[in-house]
């Protein structure tokens, strides 16, 4: 099996949600935490994020030296910083992507390996960072836009396990799929 550094995203401004995604709670646990513990079967964890925010986390959070709030620059980070060819990424705000999700994208990725929704969670691989910084430095921060250059495998997921929290509504509603707690 080929090394696998998973990298967390949590830089985001959180508009619309109102309060840091990162924080927010899902059947008990932070988004962060939940995230972090799907990341959790990888050779090596990295999070990256805004070190100014200095979010409250149990697991350090670099910085990913960028200006600018957009998962690209998250993605560039955690490239530069990785140990392993292939960076599973992970952005916050996605609570059900699951440890087997991730390792399919991981095993499917040339460049890059993507569900059928786009570019989040994805695996990329390092030989993409040239390419991914030139549209960082450029401005151009859209990462559907960057995997029209990159040879990408598209990996069919459950939709429902690729939810997305935008809003405390969006939460809400995932609060109620997420099944009770069973007695023991």
């Amino acid at each position: 099996m080929i090394g696998v550094t998973g990298v967390l995203l949590v830089g985001g401004l959180s508009r619309r949600f109102g309060s840091p995604k990162a924080l927010a709670i899902l059947d008990g646990a932070t988004l962060a935490e939940r995230a972090w513990e799907a990341l959790a079967w990888c050779d090596e964890r990295l999070a990256f994020g805004k070190t100014a925010d200095a979010l409250p986390l149990p697991f350090p959070v670099e910085d990913d030296h960028s200006a600018i709030r957009a998962p690209l620059a998250g993605l560039v980070a955690g490239l530069r910083a990785a140990s392993h060819n292939v960076v599973v990424v992970l952005p916050v705000d996605c609570p059900f992507a699951t440890p087997d999700i991730l390792r399919k994208l991981a095993a499917a990725c040339e460049d890059a390996a993507v569900p059928q929704t786009g570019p989040l969670p994805g695996a990329y691989h390092r030989r993409t960072l040239p390419a991914l910084e030139q549209r960082l430095a450029g401005n151009d921060l859209s990462l559907r836009g960057a995997l029209r250059s990159l040879a990408v495998r598209v990996v069919s997921v459950e939709p429902a396990a690729l939810a997305n929290v935008n809003t405390a509504a969006d939460l809400a509603s995932l609060a109620e799929l997420v099944p009770p707690p069973t007695l023991s």
